[in-house]
């Protein structure tokens, strides 16, 4: 017994830990099925290419799965209108014909492809058109009809699919990823004042900040997936532009702190600092996991009130150093990082007070959308 219940508990872990994995495998079976029966149902000549388009465009969010619907349609008439022209053109009067045609077809498709990647199926279908006939002894013509109808099937079933079974809003996966982000940056941040009157060297610098930069780069996919959805109108939220710049911003907060942490601090001024540094990562770590867990629980943004008190405290110890004349015996590289820290400490206040209007605008939209569905109801 107690080892059916640890499996369930474990069950449970990896079920939330990989929900949109599961999600995703599972919307992608029902729209290959899907899309087999239909093309059957409609006696199509080669269901293989529903089928196949069905799991191309279902992806892992409903922002994706439309932009990858449409771009495979389009992809897939551009190419089937201009290899079925080239069929008819150039008759299949040989193997000399057929590789003279094949070149005429493919060439400039791939060009544009090259192009405009959103066009990559373009030459795929122009060779299908064209080689299909030789193997089921139909025109261009018909090859080229055919091929737009599978892979209209396919694509239309795959986003309707992805649009009601377990739907995934882009929305939510951009919330869920910039809580995730902010949380590295705190963990970031902390490790960067806290080593760095010590300093920390390249290798550390890397080890912390690679992670955020990956977590960035998702971020901005899922964003403009996020803006489909909204221009489509299939979801309802605020625009992900501020909130995707202002972590951008923060991100350059912490290579000008990390560039500033190379070497350590000087010696006199290492004793001085090292407490108020360290208080000041604790506050502003802990207002950026607070954010993020405001984002996700669409809830006010947390207060920054103990922010801007470890920050006034390192201010007034700073204004201190200065006053004893501490920082003028300082080489020019030493005074350079050392300024160049209290900058970045500075950019980074007006930067989380940035967040806090996003994490705002957040929980404000919810609150509207909780309204209009109560409304409704």
């Amino acid at each position: 017994m107690w080892r059916i219940t640890r499996a369930r508990a474990e069950l449970r872990i990896v079920f939330r830990r990989h929900r949109t994995q599961l999600a995703l495998s599972i919307r992608v079976t029902v729209a290959a099925l899907a899309a087999l029966v239909l093309a059957q149902s409609l006696r199509l000549p080669l269901p293989l290419w529903a089928v196949l388009t069905a799991v191309i465009v279902t992806q892992v969010s409903v922002g994706r799965s439309l932009k990858a619907t449409l771009n495979y349609l389009v992809g897939t008439v551009s190419g089937a209108i201009y290899g079925g022209a080239v069929g008819i053109i150039i008759p299949d009067s040989g193997e000399i014909a057929l590789l003279a045609a094949l070149a005429l077809a493919i060439a400039p498709l791939a060009f544009l492809a090259a192009l405009r990647p959103s066009l990559s199926v373009a030459p795929i279908t122009a060779i299908i058109v064209l080689l299909v006939p030789t193997i089921t002894h139909a025109s261009p013509y018909a090859s080229a009809l055919d091929r737009v109808l599978e892979v209209t099937l396919g694509g239309v079933t795959g986003f309707v699919v992805s649009l009601f079974v377990f739907p995934s809003n882009a929305h939510l996966l951009v919330v869920e990823t910039a809580a995730r982000t902010l949380n590295q940056m705190a963990r970031a941040l902390e490790a960067l004042l806290a080593g760095l009157p010590g300093g920390l060297g390249f290798d550390s610098l890397h080890r912390i900040q690679d992670a955020i930069g990956q977590a960035l780069s998702e971020l901005n996919v899922i964003g403009a997936e996020a803006e489909h959805e909204r221009s489509a109108r299939l979801s309802a939220g605020p625009e992900t532009g501020p909130l995707l710049r202002t972590l951008l911003r923060l991100r350059h907060d912490l290579v000008m702190i990390g560039r500033s942490a190379v070497r350590p601090l000087p010696e006199a001024l290492q004793a001085r600092l090292a407490s108020p540094l360290a208080h000041a990562g604790a506050a502003l770590g802990d207002y950026l996991r607070a954010s993020g867990a405001a984002l996700l629980a669409r809830r006010p943004p947390p207060s920054l009130d103990g922010v801007a008190s470890a920050l006034d405290s390192y201010a007034a110890e700073v204004a201190a150093l200065r006053r004893e004349g501490l920082t003028r015996n300082l080489a020019a590289d030493e005074a350079e990082r050392f300024f160049a820290l209290g900058f970045a400490l500075e950019q980074m206040h007006n930067n989380v007070r940035d967040l806090e209007r996003c994490v705002a605008e957040w929980a404000l939209s919810s609150a509207r959308v909780g309204r209009k569905n109560e409304q409704s109801g």
